[in-house]
């Protein structure tokens, strides 16, 4: 069995990884990974300057989504798994220049507790009236997909879709809350609409749930785990060692796939830098964009499919300061913009305080994001400009007192992400069913990565994992065709 790896990030490279164990098992497979880039990891890239780590993609992965650890595990990285510091975890919201924390008892966007929500500066009075008669709301039939902000401006007003919904979604799929789908990226809350009505009563009668379980449960008590989990040197600790593992003959880097085709005994050609080669099968991992791109001569529709999947573009910037020379930060790990304030950052991560350990004592990082579907603009800023408004806005916010113009960073790191974030927007749901479909009918095809079924590290090692799995013979095939 010859495979085609077609993409170089961590889900190509989940694949390839579980390829090898197979063929390391017996089994009668071989595979070949092609990435464009002179270097594998896609977006998961991290440096060492002057003793902090400094992540140009994703810092961390979601703990409850066990995948990325089981794999740092599998690779002898179980010791430089890093808990997120959350005794220390607050989120602020910026509202006119101010940060405003978070209410206590927030859960998925619904308030749960009555009076953090009624003294919070977050949402004016009308808004928090809205919150409470919220819990009034009668059960409503399931119907067809709509956006985010539509669920949330439904049951709490367009004030929570600005200050509550929009910052962070963007903070998390750097897009907008009027584009994303409640029925792909908020299951639960849609679910719990159509059981409940209130979005309060059911998100209270899961928590309530949950407490009984706790309380019922005949083990050990055990703490919470931490919300994140990151690697002590670095993101790319995960693509070094699942590299270290691969046979460097299998590795095509530098070598973009130009064209693939179907053969007539229902194999595939790659063409990649002037050469062809047959295949057995084929694990696109490269965006829905360019597997769009790539698939369209052998399916037109399914083509069209892949490139109608909307993505958002980023930029990451990291600024190391000398703690001496700037004012008390507030608590927690950062804050969030809003859309409707104006400026070109969308999140701010105060580093050294996330995770403890990765940033020398007496030094603080701050993370900007900025970006996002409404910040494409912003690409074509050069360097230095980027770092000055970041600057700008963070004395604007933080107050001068804090992070005065005038006290300059030790270091400045701009990474800019194009067409990165696949968003999930209204209807993604339908068009994954129907890409499914057209999959179906393409033997030996798998598509993998964030566009498909979860955006975050954990998602694309899964899927990447199991079409290697499956293809390989050594997993069960699971029902939808793109995982």
């Amino acid at each position: 069995m010859q495979i085609a790896i077609v993409g170089g990030g961590i889900a190509g490279l989940a694949a390839a990884y579980e390829l090898e164990k197979a063929r390391a098992a017996g089994a009668q497979v071989d595979y070949a990974l092609y990435e464009e880039r002179p270097r594998l990891g896609g977006s998961l890239a991290s440096e060492i300057v002057n003793g902090a780590v400094l992540e140009r993609g994703p810092d961390s992965f979601l703990t409850e989504k066990p995948a990325a650890a089981e794999l740092c595990r599998e690779l002898g990285l179980g010791g430089e798994l890093l808990p997120s510091n959350d005794v220390a975890r607050k989120t602020y919201i910026v509202v006119r220049n101010r940060l405003v924390a978070l209410p206590d008892g927030l859960m998925f966007l619904v308030p749960t507790k009555l009076i953090p929500t009624a003294l919070t500066r977050l949402f004016g009075l009308r808004t928090k009236i809205r919150m409470g008669l919220e819990l009034l709301h009668a059960s409503r039939p399931s119907g067809g997909d709509e956006s985010v902000a539509a669920l949330v401006r439904r049951h709490f007003g367009q004030e929570a879709v600005d200050r509550l919904a929009d910052p962070l979604l963007s903070g998390i799929y750097g897009g907008d809350a009027e584009q994303l789908s409640a029925q792909t990226v908020l299951p639960r809350l849609v679910e719990m609409e159509t059981k409940y009505g209130s979005l309060t009563r059911g998100m209270l009668a899961a928590h309530k749930r949950m407490r009984d379980m706790a309380k019922n449960s005949t083990g050990p008590k055990r703490e919470a785990p931490a919300i994140f989990t990151a690697l002590r040197g670095g993101m790319c600790q995960l693509v070094d060692a699942i590299v270290a593992r691969l046979d460097p003959a299998s590795l095509r880097t530098g070598t973009p796939a130009s064209a693939i085709r179907r053969v007539t005994d229902g194999g595939w050609s790659v063409e990649a830098g002037g050469a062809t080669e047959i295949f057995n099968a084929l694990i696109m991992a490269a965006p829905a964009w360019a597997a769009g791109e790539l698939l369209g001569p052998v399916d037109v529709a399914l083509g069209s499919e892949l490139s109608g999947i909307p993505y958002s573009s980023s930029i990451t910037l990291n600024l190391i300061y000398d703690e001496k020379k700037i004012g008390t930060l507030p608590e927690g790990f950062g804050f969030l913009v809003p859309a409707v304030e104006g400026r070109a950052m969308l999140a701010c991560t105060f580093v050294h305080r996330k995770f403890l350990g990765r940033t020398p004592p007496g030094k603080a990082v701050f993370r900007a994001f900025l970006g996002g579907m409404n910040g494409e603009a912003l690409l074509a800023e050069s360097d230095e400009a980027l770092v000055g408004t970041v600057r700008r806005e963070l004395g604007e916010i933080l107050g001068a007192a804090t992070l005065s113009a005038n006290v300059a960073p030790e270091h400045a790191q701009v990474s800019r992400w194009r067409r990165a974030m696949a968003q999930y927007a209204v209807g993604h749901k339908d068009r994954m069913e129907r890409i499914a479909v057209r999959v179906a009918e393409l033997q030996g095809l798998r598509l993998v990565g964030n566009a498909y079924d979860g955006i975050g590290v954990p998602d694309c090692i899964r899927l990447g994992r199991q079409a290697a799995r499956e293809l390989a013979g050594t997993g069960a095939k699971t029902t939808a065709a793109t995982h």
